[in-house]
């Protein structure tokens, strides 16, 4: 699967890849990982990442392990995510580390683990459950952010 990040695949700027940092980053125990660096722009008033922002790089890179082995003419969408935040990202970047736990015909669950790489802490857990979802006619397969 090719990365999803503005400087490999040409897109625009204002993609959201791009305007958050979103890279991927070579996978050590799991499936699929991604990472974003930590600065003013998308801190919180305590100097964390954002949880909103820390929450869609958790739903992309479950989404982007989801699709690795799918079936052409298929796609998943996210059904369920949960979120278990432990510690602050103030360091970062954020490093989000996603395992496929069961892959279903109907369905497929995640597993994804965020750690501060700067402080060398955990700082959160998740699961997300994708449905799994044939292509309707004419609609393109978008398992690359160039798609």
């Amino acid at each position: 699967m090719p990365a999803p990040s503005a400087e490999s695949s040409g897109l625009s700027s204002e993609h959201v890849f791009a305007l958050m940092g979103m890279s991927e980053v070579p996978v050590t125990t799991g499936d699929y990982a991604m990472q974003m660096p930590v600065s003013d722009r998308v801190s919180n008033n305590r100097g964390g990442l954002q949880g909103g922002l820390l929450t869609t790089l958790v739903d992309i890179c479950a989404g982007c392990a989801a699709l690795v082995d799918l079936p052409a003419g298929q796609t998943a969408a996210t059904a369920d995510l949960n979120l278990h935040f432990l510690s602050a990202v103030t360091v970062g970047p954020a490093r989000a580390e996603a395992t496929v736990v069961r892959r279903g015909k109907r369905q497929i669950v995640t597993q994804v683990e965020v750690h501060d790489v700067g402080r060398d802490v955990l700082a959160a857990i998740a699961t997300a459950t994708f449905t799994v979802l044939e292509l309707r006619e004419g609609q393109p397969d978008r398992r690359s952010i160039n798609a």
